[in-house]
């Protein structure tokens, strides 16, 4: 089997790591497994990977001070939070930080390698298509990130949270994270204000 793609897992617990390096392997990734977070950064600034998975709780550094070194917000490749139930608050900031979306533990093999394969072909579809909508007419449209305009482009064509969510690789969760963010951003009061404020600029 040719491999897909490289992986990059970042955990502290060697267990999680040999598992998710072993289902991923078996689908054809080539996977590169980190302990630390200093390990992970300086081989990510030198290449890109397919995808990312990072622990949101690791020594030292914790997944959110990665995060933001790592600038995950302009980084070109998705990276995913693992998270624990108790941790869904942390793991929304790490969205807000650039994270793509979070996989909540307990996780089971089938599930990551979904959610993994998903948004390699999510980012694939997107760098095919290049066809940004949007534009850099609006006000505010630099105040967004790229996946924030990402995001926006799918709610101005109409698309539900689910339906956004298929075409981005993300969870319908994660979508309305980054509509409270863009809606906060560019001053909408709610969904259709937000449509209003985008599409009269291109209009004119």
């Amino acid at each position: 089997m040719a491999a897909l793609g490289e992986i990059f897992v970042v955990d502290d617990d060697a267990a999680v790591r040999d598992a998710l390096a072993l289902v991923l392997s078996l689908e054809g990734y080539h996977v590169r497994v980190f302990s630390d977070g200093n390990a992970f950064l300086a081989t990510a600034r030198a290449r890109v990977p397919a995808c990312v998975i990072l622990d949101v709780h690791m020594p030292g550094r914790s997944g959110l001070d990665i995060l933001r070194e790592l600038e995950a917000d302009r980084y070109p490749a998705p990276v995913f939070i693992i998270s624990g139930q108790g941790d869904i608050p942390m793991a929304v900031d790490a969205i807000r930080h650039g994270a793509l979306d979070f996989i909540e533990k307990p996780f089971d093999a089938e599930t990551v390698v979904e959610r993994v394969r998903d948004a390699i072909e999510a980012r694939e579809r997107r760098a095919a298509a290049s066809n940004e909508v949007l534009g850099q007419h609006f006000p505010g449209h630099d105040q967004l990130t790229p996946r924030e305009r990402e995001v926006l482009e799918q709610i101005t064509r109409g698309a539900s949270n689910k339906e956004a969510g298929r075409v981005l690789g993300i969870s319908p969760r994660t979508i309305e994270v980054h509509r409270a963010r863009i809606m906060e951003k560019l001053g909408a009061k709610n969904a259709a204000d937000l449509v209003r404020i985008v599409l009269k600029d291109i209009r004119i």
